[in-house]
Protein backbone atom coordinates (compact mmCIF):
# COMPACT_ATOMS: atom_id res chain seq x y z
CA UNK A 1 0.00 0.00 0.00
CA UNK A 2 1.64 3.45 -0.88
CA UNK A 3 1.64 6.34 1.22
CA UNK A 4 -1.13 7.88 -0.01
CA UNK A 5 -3.62 5.77 0.31
CA UNK A 6 -2.40 4.70 3.63
CA UNK A 7 -2.84 8.76 4.62
CA UNK A 8 -6.42 8.50 2.98
CA UNK A 9 -7.18 5.47 5.23
CA UNK A 10 -6.23 7.98 8.26
CA UNK A 11 -7.55 10.86 7.12
CA UNK A 12 -11.28 8.45 6.88
CA UNK A 13 -10.96 6.76 10.11
CA UNK A 14 -10.53 10.36 11.67
CA UNK A 15 -13.72 11.55 9.89
CA UNK A 16 -15.82 8.47 11.48
CA UNK A 17 -14.60 9.33 14.95
CA UNK A 18 -15.02 12.84 14.99
CA UNK A 19 -18.26 13.74 17.06
CA UNK A 20 -21.38 14.15 14.96
CA UNK A 21 -19.46 12.57 11.73
CA UNK A 22 -21.92 9.18 12.55
CA UNK A 23 -25.08 8.53 14.48
CA UNK A 24 -24.48 6.54 17.48
CA UNK A 25 -27.16 3.46 18.30
CA UNK A 26 -27.29 3.22 21.68
CA UNK A 27 -30.07 0.70 22.37
CA UNK A 28 -31.05 -2.39 20.70
CA UNK A 29 -34.80 -1.04 20.18
CA UNK A 30 -34.08 2.75 20.66
CA UNK A 31 -33.32 5.18 22.08
CA UNK A 32 -34.21 6.40 25.90
CA UNK A 33 -33.51 7.49 29.29
CA UNK A 34 -32.42 4.31 31.68
CA UNK A 35 -31.60 2.08 28.29
CA UNK A 36 -29.00 0.26 28.21
CA UNK A 37 -26.37 1.39 25.65
CA UNK A 38 -26.15 -1.54 22.82
CA UNK A 39 -22.51 -2.84 24.33
CA UNK A 40 -23.63 -3.13 27.34
CA UNK A 41 -26.09 -5.67 26.42
CA UNK A 42 -25.86 -9.39 27.55
CA UNK A 43 -23.94 -11.09 25.29
CA UNK A 44 -25.63 -14.31 23.64
CA UNK A 45 -23.95 -17.50 25.54
CA UNK A 46 -24.14 -20.81 23.68
CA UNK A 47 -25.95 -23.31 26.53
CA UNK A 48 -26.71 -27.37 25.94
CA UNK A 49 -30.49 -26.39 26.68
CA UNK A 50 -31.85 -28.45 23.83
CA UNK A 51 -33.03 -31.63 26.63
CA UNK A 52 -30.21 -33.73 25.04
CA UNK A 53 -26.46 -33.78 26.46
CA UNK A 54 -23.34 -32.78 24.30
CA UNK A 55 -19.69 -33.74 24.80
CA UNK A 56 -17.09 -31.70 24.31
CA UNK A 57 -13.34 -32.76 24.83
CA UNK A 58 -11.56 -30.95 26.49
CA UNK A 59 -7.92 -32.14 26.60
CA UNK A 60 -6.35 -35.41 26.65
CA UNK A 61 -8.25 -37.83 28.53
CA UNK A 62 -10.92 -35.14 30.10
CA UNK A 63 -14.38 -34.56 28.29
CA UNK A 64 -17.36 -32.09 29.50
CA UNK A 65 -20.76 -33.19 29.31
CA UNK A 66 -23.06 -30.23 29.21
CA UNK A 67 -26.52 -30.18 29.39
CA UNK A 68 -27.13 -32.58 32.19
CA UNK A 69 -28.10 -29.53 34.90
CA UNK A 70 -24.64 -29.21 35.81
CA UNK A 71 -21.72 -29.48 33.89
CA UNK A 72 -20.16 -33.08 34.23
CA UNK A 73 -16.49 -34.04 33.65
CA UNK A 74 -15.68 -37.24 32.63
CA UNK A 75 -12.03 -38.87 32.82
CA UNK A 76 -11.81 -41.84 30.71
CA UNK A 77 -8.81 -44.27 30.63
CA UNK A 78 -7.90 -48.13 30.96
CA UNK A 79 -8.88 -48.01 34.64
CA UNK A 80 -12.54 -47.01 33.68
CA UNK A 81 -14.22 -43.93 33.85
CA UNK A 82 -14.10 -41.10 36.39
CA UNK A 83 -16.54 -38.30 36.98
CA UNK A 84 -17.19 -35.43 38.64
CA UNK A 85 -20.67 -34.51 39.39
CA UNK A 86 -23.82 -36.28 38.12
CA UNK A 87 -26.35 -33.72 36.69
CA UNK A 88 -30.14 -34.43 37.45
CA UNK A 89 -32.06 -37.86 38.35
CA UNK A 90 -34.28 -36.58 34.72
CA UNK A 91 -31.04 -36.46 32.66
CA UNK A 92 -29.59 -40.30 34.05
CA UNK A 93 -29.97 -42.11 31.17
CA UNK A 94 -28.89 -39.45 28.23
CA UNK A 95 -25.52 -39.05 30.50
CA UNK A 96 -24.94 -42.62 30.58
CA UNK A 97 -25.26 -42.45 26.90
CA UNK A 98 -23.09 -40.03 26.09
CA UNK A 99 -20.68 -41.54 28.55
CA UNK A 100 -20.31 -44.53 25.96
CA UNK A 101 -20.03 -42.66 23.45
CA UNK A 102 -16.19 -41.74 25.22
CA UNK A 103 -15.30 -45.21 26.70
CA UNK A 104 -16.95 -48.72 26.87
CA UNK A 105 -15.13 -48.93 30.34
CA UNK A 106 -16.94 -49.41 33.03
CA UNK A 107 -17.82 -46.41 35.40
CA UNK A 108 -16.10 -46.69 38.60
CA UNK A 109 -15.91 -42.97 40.53
CA UNK A 110 -18.26 -40.48 40.77
CA UNK A 111 -16.76 -37.75 42.75
CA UNK A 112 -19.46 -34.64 43.96
CA UNK A 113 -18.30 -31.06 43.90
CA UNK A 114 -21.64 -30.12 46.43
CA UNK A 115 -25.01 -31.56 47.38
CA UNK A 116 -27.24 -29.09 45.27
CA UNK A 117 -29.79 -31.46 42.91
CA UNK A 118 -28.06 -30.30 39.67
CA UNK A 119 -24.53 -31.84 40.79
CA UNK A 120 -25.89 -35.23 42.62
CA UNK A 121 -29.49 -36.20 41.61
CA UNK A 122 -27.57 -39.00 39.27
CA UNK A 123 -25.91 -40.08 41.55
CA UNK A 124 -28.75 -43.29 42.51
CA UNK A 125 -28.95 -43.97 38.81
CA UNK A 126 -25.03 -43.32 37.81
CA UNK A 127 -23.30 -45.09 40.51
CA UNK A 128 -25.77 -48.65 39.83
CA UNK A 129 -24.46 -48.50 36.61
CA UNK A 130 -21.42 -48.57 37.45
CA UNK A 131 -18.55 -50.99 39.49
CA UNK A 132 -16.51 -50.51 42.25
CA UNK A 133 -12.73 -51.51 42.23
CA UNK A 134 -12.53 -54.20 45.01
CA UNK A 135 -9.41 -54.39 47.10
CA UNK A 136 -11.64 -57.62 48.68
CA UNK A 137 -13.88 -60.00 47.59
CA UNK A 138 -17.47 -59.63 48.17
CA UNK A 139 -17.74 -62.43 51.05
CA UNK A 140 -14.58 -61.20 53.11
CA UNK A 141 -16.49 -60.55 56.67
CA UNK A 142 -14.83 -57.30 56.64
CA UNK A 143 -16.67 -55.98 54.03
CA UNK A 144 -19.96 -54.42 54.79
CA UNK A 145 -23.12 -55.04 53.04
CA UNK A 146 -23.27 -51.67 51.64
CA UNK A 147 -19.52 -52.26 50.14
CA UNK A 148 -20.89 -56.01 48.66
CA UNK A 149 -22.89 -53.93 46.56
CA UNK A 150 -21.51 -53.58 43.04
CA UNK A 151 -21.58 -49.87 42.07
CA UNK A 152 -19.44 -47.34 41.57
CA UNK A 153 -18.07 -45.12 44.76
CA UNK A 154 -19.17 -41.78 44.91
CA UNK A 155 -16.87 -39.63 46.83
CA UNK A 156 -17.45 -36.38 48.46
CA UNK A 157 -16.34 -34.05 51.51
CA UNK A 158 -18.03 -35.73 54.84
CA UNK A 159 -20.38 -32.83 55.06
CA UNK A 160 -22.10 -33.28 51.79
CA UNK A 161 -23.02 -37.23 52.78
CA UNK A 162 -24.48 -35.47 56.17
CA UNK A 163 -26.78 -33.39 53.85
CA UNK A 164 -27.82 -35.90 51.80
CA UNK A 165 -28.38 -38.51 54.58
CA UNK A 166 -29.54 -38.02 57.99
CA UNK A 167 -29.13 -38.91 61.87
CA UNK A 168 -30.75 -42.27 63.23
CA UNK A 169 -34.48 -41.87 63.69
CA UNK A 170 -34.50 -38.88 61.44
CA UNK A 171 -36.02 -38.75 57.55
CA UNK A 172 -33.17 -38.27 54.83
CA UNK A 173 -33.82 -35.60 51.45
CA UNK A 174 -32.33 -38.27 49.57
CA UNK A 175 -32.25 -42.36 49.31
CA UNK A 176 -29.68 -44.11 50.76
CA UNK A 177 -28.69 -45.15 46.85
CA UNK A 178 -27.29 -41.23 46.23
CA UNK A 179 -25.73 -41.07 49.55
CA UNK A 180 -21.64 -41.21 48.67
CA UNK A 181 -19.89 -43.84 50.38
CA UNK A 182 -16.47 -42.71 50.21
CA UNK A 183 -15.85 -39.89 52.01
CA UNK A 184 -13.25 -37.62 53.29
CA UNK A 185 -12.42 -34.82 55.78
CA UNK A 186 -8.99 -34.28 55.34
CA UNK A 187 -7.53 -31.12 53.23
CA UNK A 188 -7.33 -33.81 50.61
CA UNK A 189 -8.52 -36.93 48.43
CA UNK A 190 -6.19 -38.59 46.39
CA UNK A 191 -6.13 -40.81 43.13
CA UNK A 192 -4.09 -42.42 40.76
CA UNK A 193 -6.76 -43.28 38.23
CA UNK A 194 -5.61 -44.14 34.14
CA UNK A 195 -2.28 -43.34 34.81
CA UNK A 196 -3.60 -39.65 35.71
CA UNK A 197 -2.99 -37.64 39.34
CA UNK A 198 -6.29 -36.85 40.72
CA UNK A 199 -6.05 -34.36 43.32
CA UNK A 200 -9.60 -33.85 45.10
CA UNK A 201 -9.55 -30.60 47.12
CA UNK A 202 -12.00 -29.48 49.88
CA UNK A 203 -12.53 -26.02 49.31
CA UNK A 204 -15.44 -24.15 51.42
CA UNK A 205 -17.04 -21.63 49.41
CA UNK A 206 -20.96 -21.55 48.65
CA UNK A 207 -20.99 -24.36 51.38
CA UNK A 208 -18.90 -25.61 53.95
CA UNK A 209 -18.70 -29.05 51.71
CA UNK A 210 -17.62 -28.01 48.15
CA UNK A 211 -14.91 -29.94 46.34
CA UNK A 212 -12.67 -28.89 43.56
CA UNK A 213 -10.99 -31.75 41.63
CA UNK A 214 -7.58 -31.19 39.88
CA UNK A 215 -6.63 -33.95 36.61
CA UNK A 216 -2.71 -32.65 37.55
CA UNK A 217 -1.43 -34.43 34.00
CA UNK A 218 -3.99 -33.07 31.64
CA UNK A 219 -4.03 -29.93 33.74
CA UNK A 220 -7.88 -29.54 33.92
CA UNK A 221 -9.39 -28.49 37.35
CA UNK A 222 -13.07 -29.31 37.52
CA UNK A 223 -15.15 -26.56 40.36
CA UNK A 224 -18.45 -27.25 40.47
CA UNK A 225 -20.70 -24.07 42.25
CA UNK A 226 -17.68 -22.27 42.97
CA UNK A 227 -17.29 -20.88 39.07
CA UNK A 228 -20.78 -20.28 37.47
CA UNK A 229 -20.20 -18.57 34.19
CA UNK A 230 -24.16 -18.06 33.49
CA UNK A 231 -24.71 -16.44 37.22
CA UNK A 232 -23.34 -14.81 40.30
CA UNK A 233 -21.65 -17.65 42.45
CA UNK A 234 -24.24 -20.00 44.79
CA UNK A 235 -24.14 -19.30 49.19
CA UNK A 236 -25.65 -21.22 51.53
CA UNK A 237 -25.06 -19.33 54.90
CA UNK A 238 -26.91 -22.16 56.51
CA UNK A 239 -24.67 -24.72 55.06
CA UNK A 240 -21.83 -23.16 56.07
CA UNK A 241 -21.00 -21.27 53.28
CA UNK A 242 -19.54 -17.28 53.01
CA UNK A 243 -18.44 -14.28 50.51
CA UNK A 244 -15.16 -14.30 52.37
CA UNK A 245 -14.88 -18.29 51.51
CA UNK A 246 -16.25 -18.03 48.02
CA UNK A 247 -13.56 -15.62 47.14
CA UNK A 248 -10.68 -17.36 48.86
CA UNK A 249 -11.52 -20.59 46.97
CA UNK A 250 -10.87 -18.13 43.84
CA UNK A 251 -7.85 -17.36 45.15
CA UNK A 252 -7.07 -20.74 45.76
CA UNK A 253 -8.09 -21.69 41.67
CA UNK A 254 -6.23 -18.72 40.39
CA UNK A 255 -3.04 -20.21 42.72
CA UNK A 256 -3.03 -23.79 41.05
CA UNK A 257 -3.89 -22.79 37.13
CA UNK A 258 -1.10 -21.90 35.18
CA UNK A 259 -1.98 -19.56 32.24
CA UNK A 260 -0.93 -19.82 28.63
CA UNK A 261 2.13 -17.66 27.43
CA UNK A 262 -0.52 -15.39 26.19
CA UNK A 263 -2.86 -15.60 29.28
CA UNK A 264 -5.35 -17.77 27.60
CA UNK A 265 -5.64 -21.28 27.35
CA UNK A 266 -3.12 -23.34 30.04
CA UNK A 267 -4.71 -24.81 32.74
CA UNK A 268 -8.48 -25.66 31.81
CA UNK A 269 -11.34 -25.05 34.29
CA UNK A 270 -14.45 -26.52 34.12
CA UNK A 271 -17.22 -24.66 35.99
CA UNK A 272 -20.53 -25.70 37.06
CA UNK A 273 -22.10 -23.99 34.64
CA UNK A 274 -21.34 -22.38 31.00
CA UNK A 275 -18.88 -22.57 28.73
CA UNK A 276 -15.00 -24.13 29.16
CA UNK A 277 -13.02 -21.40 30.87
CA UNK A 278 -9.13 -20.60 32.22
CA UNK A 279 -7.54 -18.66 34.56
CA UNK A 280 -7.86 -14.99 33.12
CA UNK A 281 -11.92 -15.89 33.48
CA UNK A 282 -11.30 -17.46 37.18
CA UNK A 283 -9.28 -14.12 37.50
CA UNK A 284 -12.61 -11.83 35.92
CA UNK A 285 -15.04 -13.65 38.21
CA UNK A 286 -12.62 -13.22 41.31
CA UNK A 287 -12.64 -9.20 40.60
CA UNK A 288 -16.44 -9.67 40.35
CA UNK A 289 -17.21 -10.95 42.71
CA UNK A 290 -14.65 -8.87 44.76
CA UNK A 291 -15.92 -5.66 43.54
CA UNK A 292 -19.60 -6.68 44.90
CA UNK A 293 -18.33 -7.74 48.39
CA UNK A 294 -16.69 -4.75 48.93
CA UNK A 295 -19.67 -2.52 47.66
CA UNK A 296 -22.11 -4.21 50.05
CA UNK A 297 -19.77 -4.07 52.66
CA UNK A 298 -19.26 -0.19 52.12
CA UNK A 299 -23.08 -0.31 52.28
CA UNK A 300 -23.17 -1.98 56.17
CA UNK A 301 -20.26 -0.10 57.10
CA UNK A 302 -22.75 3.22 56.24
CA UNK A 303 -25.55 1.21 58.42
CA UNK A 304 -27.74 0.86 55.21
CA UNK A 305 -30.41 -1.69 55.42
CA UNK A 306 -30.71 -4.76 52.83
CA UNK A 307 -33.42 -2.54 51.15
CA UNK A 308 -31.25 0.53 50.67
CA UNK A 309 -28.06 -1.77 49.79
CA UNK A 310 -30.48 -3.53 47.10
CA UNK A 311 -31.76 -0.47 45.86
CA UNK A 312 -27.61 1.15 45.15
CA UNK A 313 -27.62 -2.01 42.68
CA UNK A 314 -24.32 -3.09 43.62
CA UNK A 315 -24.32 -5.73 40.94
CA UNK A 316 -25.58 -3.29 37.88
CA UNK A 317 -22.47 -3.26 35.85
CA UNK A 318 -22.58 -6.74 36.06
CA UNK A 319 -25.99 -7.73 36.04
CA UNK A 320 -25.88 -7.78 32.09
CA UNK A 321 -23.97 -11.12 31.83
CA UNK A 322 -24.75 -12.81 35.42
CA UNK A 323 -28.12 -11.09 36.43
CA UNK A 324 -31.14 -13.47 36.48
CA UNK A 325 -34.71 -12.16 37.84
CA UNK A 326 -36.03 -15.84 37.82
CA UNK A 327 -34.89 -19.30 38.44
CA UNK A 328 -33.33 -20.96 41.73
CA UNK A 329 -30.75 -18.31 42.06
CA UNK A 330 -31.51 -14.81 41.12
CA UNK A 331 -29.16 -11.88 41.62
CA UNK A 332 -31.36 -10.53 44.70
CA UNK A 333 -31.08 -14.16 46.49
CA UNK A 334 -26.96 -13.16 45.89
CA UNK A 335 -27.19 -9.86 47.28
CA UNK A 336 -29.12 -10.67 50.46
CA UNK A 337 -26.55 -13.78 51.29
CA UNK A 338 -23.82 -11.63 50.68
CA UNK A 339 -25.27 -8.94 52.76
CA UNK A 340 -25.65 -11.60 55.68
CA UNK A 341 -22.89 -12.73 54.98
CA UNK A 342 -20.84 -9.80 56.05
CA UNK A 343 -22.50 -9.48 58.90
CA UNK A 344 -25.86 -7.02 57.88
CA UNK A 345 -28.65 -7.35 59.80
Amino acid sequence: MNRRLILASISAVAVLALPGSVERVHTQAGQGAGVRPAWAWKPAMPAGNDGQVHVLPVRGRVYMLVGAGGNITVHAGDDGVLIVDAGVASMSDKVLAAIRTISRGPLRYIVNTGEREEFTGGNEKLAAAGSTIRFRVATDPRVSDGLAKDRASVISYVTVFQRMSAPTGKVAPRVEEAWPDNTYSTPQKKLYFNDERVLIVHEPSGTDGNSIVHFRTDDVVSVGDLVDLTSYPFLDANAGGSIQAIVEGLNNLIDITVPNRKSEAGTLVIPGHGRLADQPDVAYYREMVVIIRDRIQDGIKRGLTLQQVKAERPTSDYDPRFGKNTGAWTTDMFVEAVYRSLGGK
